[in-house]
């Protein structure tokens, strides 16, 4: 149960009280603002290698290479519409290969590769990327180089990633001073592209070939003592993949990390009708990056072979290619409605959650959703509600849930104009996410609870727990997701193999181990009165169960019902339960979860603003015989209801179970 202040904790359980809902628009997508592309050149330049970065003072610098070998530097002091993104300046032959720049402050460092092919330069900027440095040698590779990637600490250490075939190599700068060139060992048959950005770490996505033949995205850490000890590579985490022979190929990965950490790259098709499409992914709310939990890639109305280059700097988002330019603001839109609200229905269950707010639209307010001041009200934009009363110190609320609209509707009827919302929950987002292509895990490799924030993240849905059996962290199956299933699905999937349950706060999906003795976190009957109360007694669905695992048997049973109704058996096949005890945990489990909707009931109250599914609550209801009886809360509908002519209404619509 969400916690409620005192104020607002009297408030609801006051006789008098007065309904406050406030219903706030955000432009976020799982928390993740969505940035509002504009943009500000269009150009016809080569699509070739190319790089961004923002100085300390704002300063916008841009720098590409071309096939016959020139290497191309821009720098827009105050950029914005109108800025000269079609002047570039010349620096001179080199190799028709990448380029790279960083900025740390003041100092902006351009890299590229001399006309050999082989020896990397740079070029320092400190005075914000206004003027550059002559070129200065760094060293001479073995072999041709391809792809460059750099980025600075905030003391100023320098490092630069390139390619010399399927291998990576880093060379540092250090108080002035390049070290050793290292390289990094793998197995991979090729790479074809590189970027880095530093949080801590030295932060890389690659592209390429593996070994087996298919196409990868892959994650790495360069360590500078965060995730990754200092000066060593961490493996390669899988963030999309192609298999051999679907003539799908990952190229050119950019990197950037203005909030979360966002990821470009670049997906070709090399059939018939072939296309090489960027497409943009980001790592869910509050996950580091050496978790790799990446949103499923999005593709952008764009081709390009070499992606698209971003970067951030004083409350601006920019994206660039050689022939476009892109701003967006780091802000993202809000608008909030609750003046406005004439009726709103949340409903919230084990399964998953929707919304339905009723706008006053007299005036034609909402009659061009997305504009003006109603810019964040869009398609998928996020909506919190937040429950609550007006108290002696103004109203209050309590953060109540968050949805994502999926869409909505303009009424017209009696001479009154209103709009409605129509929103879903975070299931809903998982309901949507499909799988492109498998996802397997061998046994062993990761633990339930890992596997279920590896879906969650397809979604953009972060995982933390309010509590977890042992069987979340201790059980490391087999486990694939199929082309084709839903999210959803494979969570339940992997939800039925604990006693864990799964609920929503925002992006966030919390697990929480419902066990029998857990205590009341709320009352009802006492100062929060019963409006309508029905209690039911009813035979489990399942009241025996059996579960055969790999060589292990186990079984589980409700005796005394067993001998008043006779059985009603559930048999559970599952090869990764290897030993006899966690066979009869999940015995146990099939039992827990049929003795939920053994005792069930419904109840009406008025709205409780901290109220959430799975809650243990206590009723007395003396009309009906029940004094403190433990119920669990297995589903809620929020009705709140202002609309001229009808009974005002705001109350809670709980759906129980056993505890």
């Amino acid at each position: 149960m969400r916690s409620l202040s005192s104020a607002l904790l009297a408030a609801q359980q006051s006789a008098s009280h007065v309904p406050y809902v406030q219903v706030e628009i955000h432009d976020r997508r799982t928390g993740v603002p969505r940035l509002p592309w504009t943009r500000l050149y269009t150009g016809a330049e080569e699509d070739y290698f190319h790089a961004v970065t923002v100085a300390g003072d704002g300063s916008l610098v841009r720098a590409r290479t071309v096939s016959a070998g020139t290497l191309y530097y821009q720098h827009s002091a105050a950029p914005g519409p109108g800025s000269a993104f079609g002047t570039w300046t010349s620096l001179g032959a080199g190799a028709a290969t990448g380029a790279a720049l960083c900025a740390q402050g003041a100092s902006v460092f351009l890299f590229s590769v001399a006309s050999d092919g082989r020896t990397l330069q740079v070029r320092e900027s400190s005075d914000n990327g206004a003027t550059l440095g002559d070129p200065q040698d760094i060293l001479t590779a073995a072999a041709a180089v391809t792809w460059l990637a750099a980025d600075a600490t905030p003391g100023g250490t320098v490092a630069l990633f390139y390619t010399v075939g399927a291998q990576v190599w880093t060379v540092v700068r250090s108080g002035g001073t390049w070290g050793a060139p290292a390289a990094r060992s793998n197995s991979v048959l090729s790479l074809t592209g590189l970027a880095c950005t530093y949080q801590n770490d030295w932060n890389l996505a690659l592209s390429g070939q593996e070994a087996g033949g298919g196409y990868r995205v892959w994650t790495a850490i360069y360590g500078d003592g965060y995730a990754q000890a200092a000066g060593t590579w961490s493996t390669l985490a899988e963030v999309a993949v192609a298999s051999p022979g679907a003539g799908v190929e990952y190229h050119a990965p950019l990197l950037a990390a203005p909030d979360v950490h966002r990821l470009l790259l670049v997906e070709a098709y090399t059939g018939t009708q072939g296309y090489s499409r960027p497409y943009q992914s980001h790592t869910v709310v509050g996950s580091d990056f050496v978790d790799n939990r990446w949103r499923e890639p999005v593709p952008l109305d764009l081709t390009s072979g070499y992606g698209v280059a971003l970067a951030s700097g004083v409350g601006w988002a920019w994206r660039s290619t050689p022939w476009g330019v892109w701003r967006a603001s780091l802000t993202p839109a809000t608008v909030e409605v609750t003046a406005d609200v004439l009726g709103l229905e949340v409903e919230d269950t084990p399964t998953g959650g929707r919304l339905l707010v009723e706008l006053r639209n007299d005036d034609g307010r909402y009659n061009s959703p997305g504009a003006g001041a109603y810019a964040a009200l869009t398609l998928g934009a996020e909506v919190r509600v937040s429950p609550g009363y007006q108290t002696a110190s103004g109203p209050l609320s309590s953060g109540g849930p968050v949805f994502w609209l999926t869409g909505w509707e303009h009424r017209s009827l009696g001479g009154r104009a209103t709009l409605v919302l129509r929103a879903v929950d975070g299931w809903g987002l998982l309901g949507r996410w499909v799988a492109r292509r498998q996802f397997a895990w061998a046994a062993g490799s990761q633990n339930i609870f890992q596997l279920l924030g590896a879906v969650l993240a397809r979604a953009g849905l972060a995982l933390s727990s309010f509590s977890t059996s042992s069987a979340v962290v201790d059980r490391s199956p087999a486990f694939t997701i199929h082309p084709g299933e839903a999210g959803a699905q494979a969570v339940h999937r992997l939800l039925a193999q604990v006693p864990d349950v799964l609920l929503f706060r925002g992006s966030t999906g919390y697990l929480k181990h419902p066990i029998a003795a857990e205590a009341s976190a709320y009352s009802y009957g006492g100062a929060h009165p019963i409006l309508e109360g029905r209690y039911r007694t009813q035979m489990q669905d399942v009241n025996r169960a059996q579960v055969f695992g790999s060589g292990v048997f186990a079984e589980a049973a409700t005796w005394t019902e067993i001998e008043e109704a006779a059985d009603r058996l559930r048999q559970v096949h599952d090869l990764n339960l290897t030993t006899g005890a966690v066979a009869q945990e999940r015995a146990d489990a099939e039992l827990r979860r049929a003795a939920f909707d053994a005792a069930a009931g419904e109840l009406r109250v008025p709205a409780n603003c901290g109220q959430e599914v799975y809650d243990v609550i206590d009723i007395t209801d003396n009309r009906a015989g029940v004094s403190g009886a433990l119920r669990r809360v297995l589903g809620l509908r929020l009705v709140y209801d202002a609309r001229p002519g009808r009974p005002p209404r705001y109350e809670h619509h709980l759906t129980l179970g056993g505890v």
